[in-house]
């Protein structure tokens, strides 16, 4: 890659942003303008897969010339979706429902080429086992982390952890959004290595 190669994160998110920084490579950052609604009997991974490519794809015609990240995660519980909560009530109600189950968070990552148009993407899965929960201990969490803005009300990179019986997956950033491992090995096969 030359120097002047642009490497974009196509995403608003906080989290998505901090976790690139980890990398310690420049990047820039775009709101992706593509439609998420999921298509009737798609498969959690596969939706996220389509979204992260969709949402790199979005932004090739305004950066012609960028490595484009997409990302997107995908939450469920016994076949439901879950998405952010957005509010109190809804953040209540949804760690009920996880209380003493597991729930399953796909994330995608793509990695599009704007000025030829490849694309490389993976799908890493994350199983997460939760704790049983009281209606005190959703209480007091939600009143200290406030996670209203996380697909299953809880950030498991803060105090979220503590309702969390176990984690099983090949890449624990894939939990917050962004998976560093496959993004590390496809940057480094796009010609940008991380070291």
């Amino acid at each position: 890659m030359t120097p002047h190669r642009r490497l974009l994160l196509g995403s608003t998110s906080r989290y998505r942003r901090e976790l690139l920084d980890r990398l310690q490579v420049p990047f820039e950052t775009a709101a992706p303008r593509f439609d998420e609604t999921p298509l009737p009997g798609e498969a959690p991974s596969a939706s996220a897969e389509r979204l992260a490519i969709g949402k790199a794809r979005s932004l090739a015609g305004r950066f012609p010339d960028a490595l484009i990240i997409g990302a997107d995660q995908v939450a469920s519980c016994g076949g439901a979706r879950l998405g952010k909560p957005g509010d109190h009530a809804t953040a209540v109600k949804q760690l009920r429902a996880l209380s003493g189950q597991s729930a399953q968070f796909d994330t995608a990552v793509a990695l599009l080429d704007a000025a030829s148009g490849r694309h490389e993407s993976r799908v890493i899965g994350c199983r997460v086992a939760f704790r049983r929960l009281s209606d005190a201990t959703i209480e007091a969490y939600l009143r200290k982390e406030q996670p209203y803005d996380c697909a299953g009300s809880a950030k498991a990179e803060g105090l979220g952890i503590a309702l969390i019986e176990r984690i099983e997956t090949d890449d624990p950033t894939s939990l917050i959004g962004l998976p560093l491992i496959a993004l590390s090995a496809m940057l480094a096969r796009a010609g940008v290595p991380v070291l």
